[in-house]
């Protein structure tokens, strides 16, 4: 066996004992509200100095994302320190900033790949084409050491994650405003500034390229955040008196998913990457009619894993699942559903002339297209 090999089959034993539950196995979000935040992303003009200090002109013309809130959604309380996000780009990379309010600033992991989320963080999701698999999670501290993964396919799904794979030539700048690991003083927080490059993040995009204007892709944003305590030298997790652990991190998100599980991608949010430059102009963002194609179809996934689990076979029809709330405004629904053994495919034609988009059971999407003449192409 080779050494990549072996340490992939290493990290997916390792995943099995880190991931929550439902990390591997994700029921349906809370909620099937499909209103999900959007951001457009505007040109820079000159490369950005990758500080995390976000202080260039062209950050200022920048819009923050909305403050983040809890993973699970609007039942839950607003996070207690703030959280936001910026994008831009130019020809060669992504840019993202981020502001995190802290008044304990700690991290303490200094080695690439260590398991960042188990002290505090923040982390960046990313699915160029939108088709929930192939997609990257890049997680940062305040020491300004990083992981960097791709993801097969989501946990629910099978993964596995890919550690091995790095960013080439990613740049990253951490500014902290206060003191680290310092509990004889309260901070303000600290900000984070990455330089992400399109000549490996279009490995797993459309056509292996860039975006083009007008395109978008599938973004997320988290934060973790533990509950602290100190004496006067060092920080350390907070113990349930309960449980004897450490009381369970908070989850912070720009896009929540309704679980506590950062890895479901379709509810990740939309990024529509602009021609203009930031400042110059004010694009609307246009939300693509196909989509509430594909957000059905992943309904009707998430109803054949219930099933699957419950009967130990596929659902072939719509009456077998007796329900008839889901449907496609302005569609006749009429879903194609075909089943194997152990393996299915659901397939609705879209809004756009000549598409059909199909998803399995391992939750992938895709398209098909059928010329006028009705050859497939």
């Amino acid at each position: 066996m080779s050494f990549k090999f072996l340490e992939v089959d290493l990290l997916i034993t390792l995943f099995c004992l880190i991931a929550p539950n439902d990390w591997v196995y994700s029921d349906p979000p809370n909620s099937e509200d499909t209103t999900l935040p959007h951001y457009v992303c505007y040109r820079t003009e000159t490369p950005l100095h990758i500080d995390g200090k976000l202080e260039e002109s062209v950050w200022s013309k920048t819009k923050w994302t909305e403050d983040f809130s809890d993973i699970q959604g609007d039942q839950m309380p607003k996070p207690h320190l703030r959280t936001r996000a910026k994008m831009l780009w130019d020809d060669h990379f992504l840019y993202i900033g981020a502001e995190l309010e802290e008044p304990h600033v700690w991290a303490t992991f200094t080695e690439r790949e260590s398991i960042i989320f188990h002290e505090n963080n923040f982390e960046i999701f990313i699915d160029p084409d939108g088709d929930t698999h192939q997609y990257y999670e890049l997680e940062i501290n305040v020491l300004g050491t990083v992981w960097d993964l791709m993801l097969v396919k989501p946990y629910r799904d099978g993964g596995p994650a890919i550690s091995a794979w790095d960013i080439r030539g990613l740049k990253t700048g951490v500014h902290i405003e206060g003191t680290i690991n310092n509990p004889g003083d309260k901070d303000r927080g600290w900000s984070v500034e990455i330089a992400l490059p399109w000549e490996v993040l279009k490995e797993c995009a459309p056509e292996k390229r860039a975006p083009l204007p007008g395109e978008q892709w599938r973004v997320n944003f988290s934060r973790v955040e533990w509950q602290l305590e100190h004496n006067e030298k060092v920080y350390v997790k907070k113990i349930d008196p309960k449980s004897q652990k450490p009381y369970p991190e908070y989850n912070w998100v720009w896009s929540p998913t309704g679980r506590i599980n950062m890895h479901m991608p379709e509810m990740w949010g939309y990024v529509q990457f602009s021609q203009h430059m930031a400042g110059s102009a004010a694009d609307s963002f246009l939300f693509p009619e196909d989509e509430k194609v594909k957000q059905v179809l992943r309904q009707l996934y998430y109803h054949q894993r219930a099933y699957f689990k419950e009967n130990g076979h596929h659902f072939s029809s719509l009456q077998q699942i007796g329900t008839d709330r889901i449907s496609i405004e302005g569609l006749d629904f009429k879903p194609e559903i075909m089943v194997t053994d152990h393996l299915y495919e659901i397939s609705h034609r879209g809004f756009s002339p000549g598409v059909t988009w199909h998803i399995r059971q391992d939750g992938l999407i895709w398209a098909t297209h059928t010329a006028t003449d009705g050859k497939s192409k």
